[in-house]
């Protein structure tokens, strides 16, 4: 069977498709269809463009309800059990802290106190009003940010698509987050290598899955060192601040969005993740502050011959 890959660019990142069909045409079909979906919901949900459903909310804080549709109210119920999930370190009210923090700015700069302190009564999502038809935020300034499973989600939408195209076998990585599907066309498992930490080109093991999805977060992109301490982009919506204790946290799970925020909550859970994690029945990989790599994924694929630790 042929493999077919596809390259494309959305939400500011490269990404591959890769799907096994000997029908060129349909696996062709089958990934403009799967790639305009995932322009679809990043032109729907992204902070960073003004004609999108989340910039009209945000524009809105203080003011009116704004109408949302199915498809937006499941992203928020799942946000919503997020948010429970880490006891509210993760939530997607957090976009007000981005004043604040910026990844991005060369040379960085370490917000003070005062300021996060300052934007912490914007970061509520217990007080935002919402329901399956409309959402509104009650404090002007407050933002809603869905960057934590926006990705992931368009990433399970492009295998429903294929899948529905007739496509078996298919492999999607957007940025890293990653949904398999039937397995490869030889016969074998996919399988998605976990990024050192530290060490550039290095790995610290792979996870393998027929059908399923791997994802990471982790300190190593968008972030900056100030003081000799390391700040990275993913923020405890309680304090205000970069979280520490992992320096990555791989899980593999049956859908993309449900690996991903898994990834991102049990970075923010510190040393309460491994419990949380195993409690989930979520296949994990983690390094923790002082490198050691662990994790229920961790005795089964053994050390990768690279690491330290």
């Amino acid at each position: 069977m042929q493999l077919h890959r596809f390259a494309f660019s959305a939400m500011a990142s490269t990404h591959e498709l890769l799907l096994g069909c000997d029908d060129t045409p349909r696996a062709r079909r089958a990934a403009e269809a799967a790639i305009a979906d995932v322009e679809r919901i990043e032109a729907r949900y992204s902070r960073f463009q003004a004609t999108s459903l989340v910039s009209a909310i945000n524009r809105a804080a203080g003011g009116a309800r704004v109408p949302i549709d199915a498809e937006t109210a499941a992203l928020l119920r799942y946000a919503d059990a997020c948010h429970a999930a880490s006891r509210g370190r993760f939530d997607i009210t957090s976009g007000a802290l981005r004043r604040a923090w910026d990844f991005k700015r060369t040379p960085p700069r370490l917000p003070d106190a005062t300021e996060i302190d300052a934007l912490l009564p914007l970061v509520d999502w217990s007080a935002v009003e919402w329901d399956e038809h409309a959402i509104r935020l009650p404090r002007e300034g407050m933002e809603i940010d869905l960057g934590g499973i926006g990705k992931e989600y368009a990433a399970d939408r492009v295998a429903t698509i294929a899948i529905g195209a007739g496509i078996a076998h298919g492999f999607v990585n957007l940025a890293g987050d990653v949904r398999a599907w039937g397995g490869r066309p030889d016969g074998g498992p996919w399988r998605v290598g976990i990024r050192h930490p530290r060490v550039d080109g290095a790995t610290v093991g792979d996870l393998a899955t027929r059908d399923g999805a791997v994802a990471t977060s982790g300190d190593y992109e968008r972030c900056f060192v100030a003081g000799g301490r390391r700040y990275s982009h993913i923020l405890d919506a309680t304090t205000g601040w970069p979280v520490d204790g992992w320096q990555s946290m791989s899980v593999a799970a049956p859908l993309c969005v449900v690996a991903g925020s898994g990834a991102t909550v049990g970075m923010m859970l510190g040393d309460d993740a491994p419990a949380w994690l195993d409690a989930e029945g979520l296949d994990w990989l983690g390094v923790d502050a002082e490198g050691r790599v662990c994790g229920s994924a961790w005795a089964r694929t053994g050390p990768d011959p690279g690491v330290a630790g």
